[in-house]
Formats: C-alpha cells, sequence, structure tokens
C-alpha cells in the first residue's frame, strides 16, 4: 500500500491504530542464527567494537592482577619487611583497580552508543519493510503483535546488547582468566579446583533452568493480566453502561492471581540462586584454604600464593552469578531478534512491472471481467464478476453483510490481487500500472474513520501534502466542516488527541470526506462513508458529496437510501455474484432481491 501513511506520494488515505502487549520470554529457536544477523547491524561499527573487546580484555587482565600482586606483596616484601616493595606493589594494586575500573566505565559507555545506532539501523529497516507488506498482511498480523517487534523485542535487544553483552564476555573472560591464573601459579593447588568448579556450575545451571521457566511462565501471565487491563480501560463505556463493573473486577483479579503465583516461584528461584553461590563460594574459598595448607605444610606452596588463590576462588563467584542472571535476558534478546527477521524476511507487496503503463489524462472508464477472487483461494468470495462503468458514473454496491462489497473495492485498489480475471481502468489492466499512479488516482473514505494525533489543518493535508493552507480550508468548505472547526479554540491548528477522542465520529468523518476531496482523485470509493454520521450532518454534507462525485466514476458501498437512490446505476451482489442490475426505481418495481433488502432495511422511509 502506498497510501500517504505509507508513502509520502500519494492522496488518499486509510489509517489503522494499534498498541502493544507483553511478550512472553522465550528461547530462540536458532541463536547462532540470530545473533549472525544481529551482528550484519554491528558490522558498520567493528572498529569501535574491537575497541569495545580491547577495553574488556584490559580490565578483565587488570581484575586479575590485585590478587596476584597481593600474593606477591605477602611472600617478598611482608615477610622481608621490605617497606619501600610494600608501598610499591599497593601503588601498583590500587592503579590496577583504577584502571579496571575506567576502561569498565570507558567500554560499556562505548557498547551502549554502538547499540543505540545499530538498533537504530534496525528499527527503520524494519519500519521501512513493513511499509512494503500487502494489506493482506497487515490483515492477519495484528496491530499490537506488530508494534511488540517494535517495542518491546527491540527493547529486549538493546538491553542485551548495551548492557549485558559485555558484562557476559567479561565474565566468561574473568573466569577463564582466573584458571588460567591458578594453573600457572601452581598447577598442584589448581587441581583442587576441579573438586568445586564443576559442582558450582551444576548447581548453577540447575537453578538457573527452573528460573527461566518461573520468568517465563510470569511474563506470559503479565501479557495476559495488561491485555485485560488494556481493554478493560479502552471499554470502559461499555462496563459502566451495563454495569460490569463487578465481572471485569473479577476477571483482573483471576489474571493478578496467577501473576502473583508465577512471581513467587520466579523470584523464589532467582532469589535462592545468591545464597547458592555464596554457599558455593565458600566451599570453594574452604577447600583451597584445606588444599593449600595440606600442601604448605609439605612445602608444596607458598602463604601468598595460598592468599592468591583464595581471592581468585572468591573472584570466581561473582562472574558466575552474573552469567547465570544475564541467561534470560540474551535467550530474550535473540527469541525478540527471531521475531523481528521474521517480519523482515516476509515477502513484500508485489513489485511493479518492469514496464509499467502511463497513467495519465485519467478518464474514470472502469470495467471487471470475469474477475475471481478469495481471501482463502479454495473458497472464492468474488466468483466470475463483471461489470462495466463508464467514466462519471456513480455505482452503489448494495447487498447483505458479507455479500462482497467492500473486497471488490479492496480488488481496486490493489490491496488484494486477484487470481483470475481483469480490471481494467480507460482499457488499461490495472496489474500493469505503478501502484502509485493509481491509488493517486483512487480518492478513498471508509466507515472506520482514523485521524492521527496531528492538527485538524494536517489530518486534512494528508490527502495532499503538498495543499496549502488555503485549499485545505476550502476542500473543508465544500463538506461544511469549516463552521465547526473553526468553533475549536485553536481552530484548524487543533490538536486532535489519539484517535481523535476529543471530537465526535461525525465530524471526524466530515474531515475523512474532507481529506478525501482535498487529494481531487479520478474515482472515489465510499464504503460506507455517512454511517457513522447523524441525519441532519448527512444532510449538510450530501450536496458536496454530489458535487465531488459529479465528473468522477465513484463507488458507493452504503445503506443510506438517499445515496442509493441518487446512483447511476445499482449493482445488487449477494454470495460474490452480481443478481441484479438497474437504477434504484427500476429495482424497487421488479421486486426482486433488492425490493427485499429495501423492505427489511428501509421499510416506512419515502422513495
Amino acid at each position: 500500500m502506498s497510501f500517504t501513511q505509507r508513502n509520502v506520494d500519494a492522496r488518499s488515505v486509510v489509517g489503522r491504530g494499534g498498541g502493544s502487549r507483553n511478550r512472553r520470554i522465550e528461547k530462540a529457536r536458532d541463536p547462532r542464527k540470530a545473533l549472525t544477523r544481529l551482528y550484519a547491524y554491528l558490522r558498520p561499527y567493528r572498529a569501535k567494537l574491537l575497541l569495545v573487546v580491547f577495553l574488556v580484555v584490559a580490565y578483565t587482565l587488570l581484575s586479575l592482577a590485585g590478587p596476584y600482586l597481593m600474593g606477591q606483596a605477602i611472600d617478598r616484601f611482608i615477610g622481608g619487611a621490605d617497606k619501600t616493595g610494600l608501598v610499591r606493589t599497593a601503588i601498583l594494586m590500587l592503579a590496577s583497580y583504577l584502571g579496571y575500573l575506567l576502561f569498565q566505565v570507558l567500554a560499556n559507555r562505548l557498547m551502549a552508543w554502538i547499540a543505540q545506532y545499530a538498533l537504530k539501523d534496525l528499527r527503520q529497516a524494519l519500519f521501512k519493510h513493513l511499509q512494503t507488506l500487502s494489506m493482506e498482511f497487515f490483515d492477519k498480523h495484528s496491530a499490537g503483535g506488530l508494534m511488540s517487534r517494535l517495542t518491546s523485542d527491540i527493547d529486549a535487544i538493546n538491553q542485551a546488547i548495551s548492557q549485558n553483552a559485555v558484562a557476559m564476555v567479561a565474565s566468561l573472560l574473568q573466569m577463564v582468566g582466573i584458571l588460567i591464573m591458578m594453573v600457572v601459579l601452581n598447577p598442584s593447588l589448581a587441581l583442587f579446583t576441579l573438586l568445586v568448579v564443576p559442582l558450582m556450575f551444576a548447581f548453577t545451571r540447575f537453578i538457573a533452568s527452573y528460573t527461566a521457566k518461573g520468568y517465563r511462565d510470569l511474563q506470559t501471565n503479565l501479557g495476559a493480566l495488561n491485555a485485560v487491563t488494556e481493554e478493560t480501560f479502552s471499554g470502559q463505556k461499555v462496563v459502566k453502561a451495563f454495569q460490569r463493573n463487578e465481572s471485569v473486577i473479577e476477571q483482573f483479579n483471576e489474571k493478578n492471581e496467577a501473576v502473583y503465583k508465577a512471581g513467587v516461584y520466579a523470584n523464589s528461584y532467582a532469589l535462592l540462586l545468591l545464597p547458592v553461590t555464596m554457599v558455593l563460594g565458600n566451599f570453594f574459598v574452604a577447600v583451597l584454604a584445606g588444599g593449600g595448607a595440606w600442601l604448605a605444610l609439605r612445602g608444596l606452596v607458598s602463604i601468598g600464593e595460598i592468599a592468591t588463590f583464595i581471592n581468585y576462588g572468591q573472584n570466581f563467584v561473582s562472574p558466575l552469578r552474573k552469567i547465570a542472571n544475564l541467561y534470560n535476558s540474551v535467550q530474550a534478546a535473540l527469541a525478540g531478534a527471531e521475531r523481528v527477521f521474521e517480519i523482515i524476511d516476509t515477502a513484500p507487496e508485489p513489485e511493479d512491472v518492469a514496464e509499467p503503463l502511463p497513467f495519465e489524462d485519467v478518464k474514470g472508464d472502469v470495467s471487471f471481467s470475469h474477475v475471481t477472487f478469495g481471501y482463502d483461494p479454495k473458497h472464492p468470495v468474488i466468483k466470475d464478476f463483471n461489470l462495466d462503468v463508464k467514466a462519471g458514473q456513480t455505482i452503489a454496491l448494495v447487498g447483505p453483510t458479507g455479500a462482497g462489497k467492500t473486497t471488490i473495492t479492496n480488488l481496486l485498489t490493489r490491496f488484494y490481487e486477484i487470481q483470475q480475471g481483469e480490471i481494467t481502468i480507460d482499457g488499461k489492466d490495472i496489474y500493469k500500472l505503478r501502484k502509485s499512479d493509481l491509488r493517486r488516482q483512487l480518492g478513498l473514505v471508509l466507515q472506520d474513520t482514523f485521524m492521527f494525533a496531528e492538527s485538524v489543518l494536517e489530518n486534512i493535508r494528508f490527502g495532499r501534502l503538498e495543499a496549502s493552507d488555503a485549499e485545505c480550508e476550502a476542500a473543508a468548505l465544500q463538506t461544511e466542516a469549516d463552521p465547526f472547526i473553526r468553533r475549536f479554540p485553536a481552530g484548524y491548528q487543533t490538536q486532535l488527541m489519539e484517535r481523535a477522542s476529543n471530537i465526535s465520529l461525525g465530524q471526524r468523518q466530515l474531515l475523512s470526506i474532507t481529506r478525501a476531496i482535498l487529494a481531487d482523485p479520478k474515482i472515489l470509493i465510499l464504503d460506507e462513508a455517512t454511517s457513522s454520521v447523524d441525519t441532519r450532518t448527512e444532510a449538510r454534507i450530501q450536496a458536496a458529496l454530489l458535487k465531488l462525485m459529479k465528473g468522477r466514476t465513484s463507488f458507493v458501498i452504503a445503506h443510506r437510501l438517499s445515496t442509493i437512490r441518487d446512483a447511476d446505476l445499482v449493482v445488487v451482489i449477494n454470495r460474490g455474484e452480481i443478481v441484479e442490475t438497474g437504477t434504484h426505481d427500476e429495482l424497487l418495481a421488479s421486486k426482486g432481491f433488492y425490493h427485499h433488502l429495501y423492505v427489511s432495511q428501509f421499510k416506512g422511509q419515502e422513495i
């Protein structure tokens, strides 16, 4: 679709709104592939990434220097009462700790900068690709689900890259570095780590698996709770009108109880991780102290080496706990990345033909020839549809709900592609035209109007972005929207709230029609365009609509008798097929399907 909310080159507009819902934490199906594709967005900043790696390695090495220097001070300077050497070693230890802090701050800040730029590119790529997707895609995916890709999924990736990635890499390097230093300093004493380190990993992994399950359930229940809350707030008028306050409170309490139970479960295991790792850490220190003492009595290890090992043992626990805590975050980020790339990998709307036909000086002759279409190809909604419309004619499409009236206009606008047949405008197959050229000649006004959170003037200008203020106001005069607009405190500069909740349904519809008038299309599609407007307001805009439709080919889907009566041709559709055609009076006189619709829907009104 290339209307203005998706492409600034268009004239007429149909909008959709949506919100976001919480997403459950889940594992990526292919973590390596997700990581590889994420790196593609980090690759432009690889020089800075190398600098981050250097800083991480540097501060990891500095974190290993402190315990080593302490052991050297005990063995070489304290026992020998070498004050100068002791002071020099103390200064080196202080410098190593300050260097560790400085390099860590620089690495985290630089990684945060890289992450924001990379994620800006990812958000832009995702949003840009969404604008290329077909209406079929948007009809099959909820607005909330798509919003979650741009918000919660990207936020999970941001959390992992900007904060947790550096911490996890540093923790792994620190653990490996500690084990290497132990082996280098004293292989005999390092053997005692084999008794404890595998046990630490096993316990940590065991608890982390239960923590992950708990938080997945917690996120799922939180999503359900937020859904109930959002729907209750959005439908507050309905809740109060039908006195369902107690019902929604009961529903909320049920979801809230589920969140409570999942939260207790998740946090119980999460809080268990700290004391368990502390006990394991103390056990590690006890083993090293005991083993060191046994080796010291045999002259195989010095007191300073024992102190160094004990210090390393204490430092080994912290990165292990960090990795366990960050595991869920990384999994959520990779799962979020997969969800984002799933959208990016969705095939875009079919491209224009290689050599599109020119589409200028449009008259408005429209022809449907043996058109067959189904949202599911196995179940056609439109069957062998044939209709010839002359330029300037007003065609009323009439039929029961689900007959296929709106589908016909969706095919004309190429929101959907037909399976069989041909649709032409001025004898040119619309599938051999550029979509932007085609849709620039179509003015579309829907029953479900959408206004953007912009000024009234800008909402009107959405019909034709290059229009001047005067042209926008002139269009409003034609629809008689100008009087109520000027009654607003800020007039045309009045800011509309989300979903234009600060103006009435009728006013929104008038602005939507004004937007279509400003677009000045050759072919006009009114899909229940006046259904939200009261009878008095409809009377005011009817004359403007008739002026607008004069000289233009117009397709009108409406149940209002006045609109149908003024049509040049009424096309009665049932189950995707034309069952009757003629003028309003002719069809009433024939006492066929249209007459039955009239009697059931408009009985008692003047013909």
